[in-house]
């Protein structure tokens, strides 16, 4: 079995902004060399999630005020991981389905993405 995490840092503008990292995510399980098994994508922190999402540019540009209470709703109904699985060496995604992180936050952020690989 074979167990390989790397980071990815990101920095996010907040308000609802998608920011796609599946090149990344199938970056990090061909360097893996796995054949079969899992990828995870887990954002850290309370106001940012992982979904996939068709091909689409997404724009958002109501603003609630200052707190960010929306921010923390709409992330935890999201959640902050996503698993893909890995079959014949590659991730199981539709033909315009991509993996990407959300930015609930009403500010921008640094943020820290793990993609972690296991497999054989």
């Amino acid at each position: 079995m074979i167990v390989k995490s790397k980071k990815i840092k990101l920095q996010t503008k907040g308000k609802e902004q998608v920011v796609n990292v599946t090149d990344e995510v199938k970056q990090a399980v061909a360097e893996a060399s796995v054949k079969e098994g899992l990828v995870t994508v887990f954002i850290y922190g309370s106001t940012a999630s992982v979904t996939t999402i068709e091909n689409a540019s997404y724009s958002h540009e109501q603003t609630w005020g200052e707190d960010n209470s929306n921010a923390h709703l709409n992330a935890s109904l999201i959640g902050p991981s996503l698993t893909v699985p890995i079959i014949e060496g590659a991730i199981t995604l539709g033909t315009w389905q991509q993996i990407v992180v959300i930015d609930h936050d009403n500010r921008s952020r640094g943020r820290e993405v793990v993609i972690q690989i296991v497999g054989e």
